[in-house]
């Protein structure tokens, strides 16, 4: 069986949801170790994350940088509407996102708000000349309303898993 993105279906137990789990918090983490903490040797193991990734539980992995160590010292939710809610202008504004590497997210919402962006900048100015150059210059972008970030509390990537099924 194979599901929407055409990758095989996997129906996971309580070992594929600790492998998940454990890579969800530590991408590095090495087979050997991942075994361990998921109870079986290392050769099943790698099967499985390999079939994970395969069917599309897994899409990826990546380092988590600090952005202001790089100089990004500017974080700004963009709350864009759009005078047109036609899904050619909708798919439009999203590939043109796409190309904008200050835009780090992208949500489509239900609502006033036609999409939510995160965008990361160097700095106040440079924000606001992409703002000004970039996103309300963009075709079909009625308003844009910017909230910054003043601090982060909390940041995780993925989703909660609950190892142990609920009975």
């Amino acid at each position: 069986m194979t599901d929407k993105e055409g990758g095989q279906r996997v129906r996971l137990d309580r070992i594929d949801r600790q492998i998940l789990s454990d890579l969800q918090d530590d991408g590095r983490m090495t087979n050997v170790d991942l075994a361990k903490r998921s109870g079986i040797s290392a050769p099943p193991c790698l099967r499985r994350v390999r079939a994970l990734e395969e069917s599309g539980y897994i899409k990826g992995y990546h380092a988590r940088l600090d952005h202001a160590r790089l100089g990004y010292t500017v974080t700004v939710f963009a709350h864009v509407g759009l005078n047109s809610q036609a899904e050619a202008d909708l798919v439009g504004f999203e590939n043109l996102v796409k190309e904008w590497p200050e835009v780090r997210e992208c949500h489509m919402l239900a609502g006033e708000t036609d999409f939510l962006l995160r965008i990361v900048a160097k700095d106040w100015d440079a924000y606001q000349r992409f703002v000004t150059e970039k996103l309300t210059a963009a075709p079909k972008v009625a308003h844009v309303k910017s909230a910054l970030a003043i601090r982060s509390a909390k940041s995780l990537p993925g989703v909660p898993i609950a190892v142990e099924e609920k009975k």
